[in-house]
């Protein structure tokens, strides 16, 4: 062998000494990414601390892009271990992580919906996704009011809360409603600026935290807030649901496909951090023990993966697959 090739595979050694020397500094599980699966992953992370010796995991939300962002951008104690989001990791997210030296495995978390609502006490709203893109589109008409699109709809000024775009639901609004509502109306471009956001005020970023977007919708009542069913699911006390396309978005109508706008959630384990932060593993086993048909998820909201994809979840744990930019 080669000096140079000698010497970087000592250097590559040292390389990954120094990073299981640092990763043993911490024995808490670090979880960052998306605020839809947050809620799910704080209650997988409370009964894994509660059930077994492993420390109780932290989990951030960051949002799907930050957290992939924080995730890939390398290994060693300082980097998270998991990171959950509510679209799967994008290709240029796979090669960051490549060059940064991340090989990860990706593992279903669930299934969910993407809502409109509001204040039980404002009007009731139905849509199609034209008449949102319509209302929301930065290449679109720009209407003021909803009762400028159609006469039909309440004479309300249009203001929709909802998440930025280093948000997964931000990114599966876009392609699932706005795309498909740029199509629907006869727009242009609709798979690149015809699926823009408008920026004058009618969609207000209302950051990553989806109980702040519910928190304001109850103070005004005639706003909408765009977030995971299970934000709507857990406030149905004080939220009603929009209509889209003559389907209200309910559990049995996202889980039976009936409701348009859903989607698939996801979390990525990284390798490197398996044998040497302590409960990875078991951890990702807690969470997909829970996320079946009879499992404590359903009871945030969560719309319940099969049984095969359940047991596919576990043989990717136990096996873990890498995902690379050749079987993406």
């Amino acid at each position: 062998m080669s000096l140079a090739k000698l010497t970087a595979s000592a250097l590559a050694i040292a390389t990954v000494s120094a990073t299981a020397a640092a990763a043993q500094e911490r024995s808490t599980i670090r979880i960052v990414g998306s605020s839809t699966v947050f809620p799910f992953a704080t209650a997988a992370a409370e009964q894994f601390g509660n059930s077994t010796d492993f420390d109780t995991p932290v989990v951030e939300s960051t949002g799907s892009g930050g957290g992939l962002k924080l995730f890939c951008a390398g290994v060693g104690v300082e980097h998270p271990d998991v990171t959950n989001a509510s679209r799967r990791v994008k290709m240029s997210e796979v090669e960051t992580c490549a060059e940064n030296g991340v090989e990860f495995t990706e593992v279903l978390a669930g299934y969910d919906g993407i809502v409109m609502a509001n204040a039980e006490s404002g009007p009731a709203y139905e849509l199609t996704k034209a008449q949102v893109w319509e209302a929301l589109a930065a290449e679109g008409p720009l209407p003021t009011m909803w009762s400028d699109i159609d006469p039909a709809l309440p004479a309300e000024d249009i203001e929709v809360l909802g998440p930025p775009p280093t948000s997964g639901t931000r990114d599966a609004f876009e392609e699932l409603m706005m795309e498909a509502g740029c199509e629907e109306a006869g727009g242009e471009d609709c798979g690149g600026a015809g699926m823009e956001i408008r920026e004058d005020g009618a969609y207000v970023e209302a950051g990553e935290n989806d109980n702040l977007i519910v928190s304001k919708l109850e103070a005004n009542d005639r706003a909408l807030g765009v977030f995971g069913f299970s934000f709507l699911d857990q406030n149905q006390d004080s939220l009603q649901g929009t209509v889209i396309d003559g389907v209200e978005p309910t559990f049995e109508n996202i889980a039976s496909d009936a409701y348009p706008v859903s989607r698939s959630m996801f979390f990525y384990i990284k390798h490197a951090h398996v044998d040497v932060i302590p409960g990875v593993l078991e951890y990702a086993r807690e969470f997909v023990s829970a996320q079946g048909p009879d499992g404590y998820m359903v009871d945030l909201g969560m719309i319940p993966v099969s049984e095969d994809a359940q047991q596919a979840n576990l043989d990717a744990i136990e096996n873990l697959p890498a995902l690379t930019a050749e079987n993406y």
